[in-house]
């Protein structure tokens, strides 16, 4: 997979990208958890993500955030986190201008940052959020949400309860004109350990699969 550094609004981003050969392949970024954490774009969740949505056609990236690995500049509370997606999917659209489709996906604080990229950027089709941690950060802003996705947590989630993940989509499944589906893996905690990690890469595959078969946002 090739390695590609980037420009980010505080210089250099590293990222992976993998490229399909279709010229109109649908395109997805993703995002990876919180970096003052340990938080890289080699977390396995983020790699599992990255390499799903590659078997099932997409030109994927994913890169590591301001600060991580080899990309510059320091952790900046996610206001400069979210600038580097908002960065990478520039890169990545640059790249790919013939692909119908765009999708975020993000992992615990990728997920928030996802969202908050998802409500800035009108092409987004879909989005994935894993273990999106609703008790640490504000989801209020995805008011109305504009677009589709599927939200993903585990029963046994110590980091982000699964209550707070409840009452996050409850919310969201309020708003017309969107789809939320959320999905919770029996057993899980956040980092979905095995045997937990197919079962969830599974689940998000089958709703991709779903989703790019259908016509409506």
């Amino acid at each position: 997979m090739p390695e590609v550094i980037f420009p980010g609004p505080e210089g250099r981003l590293e990222g992976r990208y993998h490229p399909q050969k279709e010229r109109d392949a649908p395109i997805a970024i993703i995002l990876h958890p919180h970096p003052q954490f340990g938080g890289t774009m080699n977390n396995k969740v983020v790699y599992n993500l990255h390499y799903a949505f590659n078997k099932m056609g997409f030109t994927v990236l994913r890169f590591n955030f301001r600060g991580v690995g080899r990309s510059q500049g320091e952790y900046d509370q996610g206001v400069g986190e979210l600038s580097d997606a908002a960065s990478a999917l520039d890169y990545l659209q640059s790249m790919n201008n013939n692909s119908k489709h765009c999708w975020v996906a993000g992992f615990s604080f990728g997920a928030w940052i996802g969202m908050q990229l998802l409500m800035r950027r009108p092409e987004i089709t879909g989005f994935i959020s894993v273990s999106p941690p609703a008790n640490m950060y504000d989801f209020s802003f995805l008011a109305p949400c504009p677009a589709s996705g599927l939200i993903i947590n585990g029963t046994a989630d110590r980091v982000a309860p699964p209550s707070d993940t409840h009452a996050l989509v409850g919310k969201l499944q309020e708003q017309k004109g969107i789809t939320i589906t959320h999905a919770e893996i029996e057993g899980a905690g956040h980092f979905f350990e095995e045997p937990h990690m197919d079962t969830m890469i599974g689940t998000v595959s089958d709703y991709v699969k779903r989703r790019l078969t259908e016509t409506t946002r």
